[in-house]
């Protein structure tokens, strides 16, 4: 089954998420557990953590299809090791936020060199980083996900993904989530049939289906390789619509969450219904 969502606002706490979800006919979503616009943030309440847990519950939302993110501030392959270690004491935050919540996973843009360091070395930093989370906080997986390759981020092939991935080493604490947007900017050709099988059998041989722990859907307004993150409305992109059904009807990507990012969020609830059309439903 297809589990079809978008990344909702947490606006008057993070207990609204899953109501905003249920309203847009969501089989899943995705939400920041704090503003992601600054470092800290007040602890999550007792209350605010009961009422998520009680949502989630009425509405059937089970915490492998819900896909948090974090913050955007936080680059955990920084080379300077004082920012380092404050995007890293960050993102341990934000996992800790996500085991109280009762979450599984936390989604997360794998990081930028700034230019300062090499491409591989930082892949290292990211995974030497991830590795201390994971360390720290037990029982939630680092979801890394792919990004377009815009500017000096990393994590934008599939190479770079499962090297970080084997350089963790923390077996069944680590996955990923394959941005369709980003993938198609970054050179990864998923419009045309040949193209989608061969990014798919590439995927398969560098990380494993088994990986595969959520993925957004997002048309591209970026051209194929053009290395730019601009994701568009379903249908509205270089992408196209004919992608998306192709997508819905793979059942390699069944039974994780598969959550819209396009920009026009008053669109959202009829791009649910449409992918979930898609899928058979």
């Amino acid at each position: 089954m297809k589990y079809i969502g978008a990344h909702v606002s947490i606006s008057g706490g993070v207990e609204n998420a899953p109501l905003n979800a249920h309203a847009l006919g969501a089989d899943a979503f995705a939400l920041f557990t704090k503003n992601q616009r600054q470092w800290s943030a007040p602890p999550l309440t007792e209350a605010s953590i009961a009422a998520f847990k009680s949502n989630c519950e009425k509405f059937g939302y089970a915490p492998e299809y819900i896909l948090p993110h974090d913050s955007y501030l936080i680059n955990l392959g920084q080379p300077d090791p004082e920012k380092r270690q404050n995007s890293l004491n960050s993102f341990i935050g934000e996992l800790e936020r996500c085991r109280q919540l009762g979450l599984k996973k936390l989604n997360f843009h794998p990081g930028s060199h700034l230019k300062l360091v090499s491409e591989h070395e930082e892949l290292l930093l990211i995974a030497e980083s991830v590795r201390t989370a994971l360390d720290t906080v037990p029982d939630v997986a680092a979801v890394f996900e792919n990004t377009a390759g815009q500017g000096s981020n990393v994590g934008y092939s599939f190479a770079q993904l499962a090297t970080m991935l084997e350089a963790v080493d923390r077996p069944g604490r680590v996955g990923v989530c394959i941005d369709t947007c980003h993938a198609y900017a970054a050179g990864y050709d998923l419009k045309s049939p040949e193209g989608y099988e061969l990014v798919w059998r590439e995927f398969e041989r560098l990380i494993g289906f088994e990986f595969l722990m959520g993925m957004h859907l997002n048309d591209s307004k970026s051209k194929l390789g053009g290395r730019l993150d601009r994701h568009d409305s379903i249908g509205k992109g270089e992408l196209g619509w004919d992608t998306f059904k192709r997508l819905m009807n793979d059942p390699r990507l069944d039974n994780i969450p598969l959550i819209l990012e396009t920009i026009d969020e008053t669109i959202w609830k009829e791009e649910i219904r449409q992918l979930q059309e898609l899928s058979g439903r």
